[in-house]
């Protein structure tokens, strides 16, 4: 563990009990992501961290990365700005281990492994549910760190009807970005529907100092700025029969244009296309069982240009199907048992060995309190049309301690399934591949007292068959092993009139394989991250302030390319000329910080964005 792990435990314990905290009331969110099944944030044995779309508003948040920065746990590494390719890292597991849902449906590119979050527009979020450690036992394959859920906005009330509700934004800012957006949303108890559209352009800037070698950097030197466009559109509705049950349906596409520092290899332009398709029909035949039968289609496409020729193409797609079963055994006891199918396919205009797998998984889940205690137990079994199959578990127990506290503690086993540019890429890929697997290990320690909540998380995750390149074989191999270790830390209260939310991550994530990096960091995640958000309303005035710091990293397995600390700091006001019409003004980077997420690849200095906001 970090060095300074024994002071930092010391400040989170001892900084609830210096703060001035007045009273307040917040009803406790509902969270589904952690146990597949609705449950408040106070039953909920998982680390979760939930972003509302007002806390996107109150922060002024222009970019899904931008939402998720100073997210406890996470880290990013981003290749110079806006819409550029972005890495998220959930307590030092790989950027592939983490399983990303847009309203229930698995996205991410089969290829890569990863997803688009800079592609997703924040105007359609109405929530984020960050789970934080293995998740396999419920989901399957990736959810080896973590899970995050993307809900888009749903319209109506579910309580009662109301009238059709416009909304719109504009803004513009530095880097010559302007964005317009805009939705309609209406219905209410029995029908509900949402229309949002979106765009946003910007010049960008230089994103790479280039390096002209084809391993290092961007592999080019070509000094001009790299700009970025979306144009997007987001669908829902919905409608309830009675006390039968209810249907919904969604559908999202984003079209982006990407420029950047490439090779006639890499391309130097790309065009993307991100669509997810998904519909859910819930039926209560009876007081004490939901099924719900669930199916999406995820669709992710890229062409690749250089100096604007046609270079390659890459698409994928993602068809899922799920039938589940809540059942309430008694009261405070609940199983949710269902069976989830997935088949993935590539197309390309290199030619793959294989172009489509598929996967299916039988799950079973128990929930229960019992007095003081509550636990939740869940196992998985896959079987994989490529490696055969895989069984996952993980149990968790919390007690509600005096004076507030609780007490948590949970192991979990998990996987993930390699790529099929890691199985099959042309000239590279290794169809022997076996899933990764880990070994997760977490206990915690929360309050609650009245308007200061803090709790404080200990985890190890052992990672086995970690794919990486093999210089032997010329392909990729299982021939790693990694260890993470680290420390949370979560502060919320009010001091007099200000909002404060603070978090601290103490991070040891190292290479245990048997290699010549055995040792050593693993790449881009920062041994210490510290974030801090003050907010307070004065009238029709909002202020508020954020602060986020990041450690040392490395960019590189050997620990050769060293990644130096960095501290941004934004300021924000808001004002309110009616409850529904709001001008925004966000300073981003104010001390005008040098830094890089990914070595070579410039992040913005100084900027200022000011938006005119109107909607519920």
């Amino acid at each position: 563990m970090h060095p300074t792990l024994p002071s930092a435990v010391g400040l989170l314990v001892v900084i609830p009990a210096l703060v001035v905290a007045q009273a307040a009331t917040e009803m406790d969110p509902i969270i589904v992501t952690a146990t597949r099944t609705a449950q408040t944030a106070e039953a909920t044995l998982a680390s979760v961290t939930v972003i509302t779309r007002s806390d996107l508003e109150r922060r002024q948040i222009r970019s899904l990365p931008d939402a998720l920065r100073g997210v406890p746990g996470l880290a990013l590494a981003n290749n110079g700005g806006r819409g550029k390719t972005t890495s998220v890292f959930i307590r030092g597991s790989e950027s592939d281990q983490i399983l990303v849902l847009i309203d229930g449906i698995k996205v991410g590119s089969a290829t890569l492994g990863t997803t688009a979050f800079e592609q997703i527009p924040i105007e359609f979020i109405d929530r984020i549910e960050v789970v934080r450690g293995p998740r396999s036992s419920l989901y399957g394959s990736e959810a080896i760190g973590g899970v995050i859920q993307i809900f888009t906005r749903e319209g109506g009330t579910r309580e009662g009807g109301g009238p059709l509700t416009p909304r719109f934004s504009i803004g513009a800012g530095s880097y010559d970005t302007a964005s317009i957006s805009g939705g309609l949303s209406g219905g209410g108890q029995d029908a509900w529907f949402d229309l949002g559209v979106s765009l946003e352009d910007t010049k960008g800037f230089d994103a790479c100092r280039g390096r002209e070698t084809p391993f290092a950097g961007c592999g080019a030197d070509d000094p001009d700025r790299d700009g970025y466009r979306n144009a997007a559109v987001n669908a829902r509705a919905g409608y309830r029969f009675g006390e039968l049950g209810w249907f919904d349906v969604q559908w999202l596409q984003t079209d982006s244009l990407n420029e950047y520092d490439g090779s006639l290899f890499a391309g130097d332009e790309s065009k993307d296309r991100q669509q997810v398709l998904g519909g859910r029909i819930a039926l209560t035949p009876v007081a004490r069982w939901t099924m719900t039968l669930s199916a999406g289609r995820a669709w992710d496409e890229s062409r690749i240009f250089f100096e604007d020729q046609f270079s390659s193409r890459y698409r994928t797609q993602r068809d899922s199907l799920a039938w589940q079963h809540d059942i309430a055994i008694a009261d405070g006891h609940q199983t949710v048992l269902g069976v989830d199918y997935l088949q993935d396919q590539v197309g390309s205009s290199l030619a793959y060995a294989r172009n489509s797998r598929d996967n299916t998984g039988v799950f079973a889940e128990y929930l229960g309190q019992f007095g003081a205690s509550n636990a939740q137990i869940s196992l998985r079994h896959d079987e994989n049309q490529q490696f055969g199959g895989e069984t996952t578990g993980s149990l968790a127990w919390g007690y509600r301690l005096p004076a507030g506290l609780r007490f948590a503690a949970s192991y979990g086993t998990a996987f993930k399934a390699p790529t099929f540019n890691e199985l099959y890429f042309p000239g590279f890929g290794n169809p022997n591949l076996e899933p990764e697997t880990s070994r997760s290990l977490e206990i915690g320690l929360s309050g609650d007292h009245r308007a200061t909540q803090w709790a404080i998380n200990l985890y190890q995750t052992d990672v086995d068959d970690l794919i990486a390149y093999d210089a032997l074989l010329w392909a990729p191999a299982n021939i790693d092993r990694a260890r993470l270790r680290g420390l949370e830390g979560l502060l919320t209260t009010r001091v007099y009139d200000w909002n404060l939310n603070a978090n601290l991550t103490l991070l040891d994530a190292r290479n245990r394989g048997a290699s010549p990096n055995n040792g050593n960091l693993l790449p881009r995640r920062p041994e210490q991250s510290i974030a801090l958000d003050l907010d307070r309303r004065v009238g029709r005035w909002q202020v508020g302030g954020s602060l986020f710091f990041a450690g040392r990293r490395f960019d590189d397995l050997a620990n050769t390319v060293k990644l130096d600390p960095y501290t941004l700091v934004d300021v924000r006001a808001e004002y309110r000329f009616t409850p529904s019409l709001a001008l925004q003004g966000r300073l981003e980077n104010l001390f005008d910080e040098d830094y890089e997420t990914t070595a070579w690849y410039r992040q913005p200095g100084r900027s200022l964005f000011v938006t005119l906001r109107y909607g519920p």
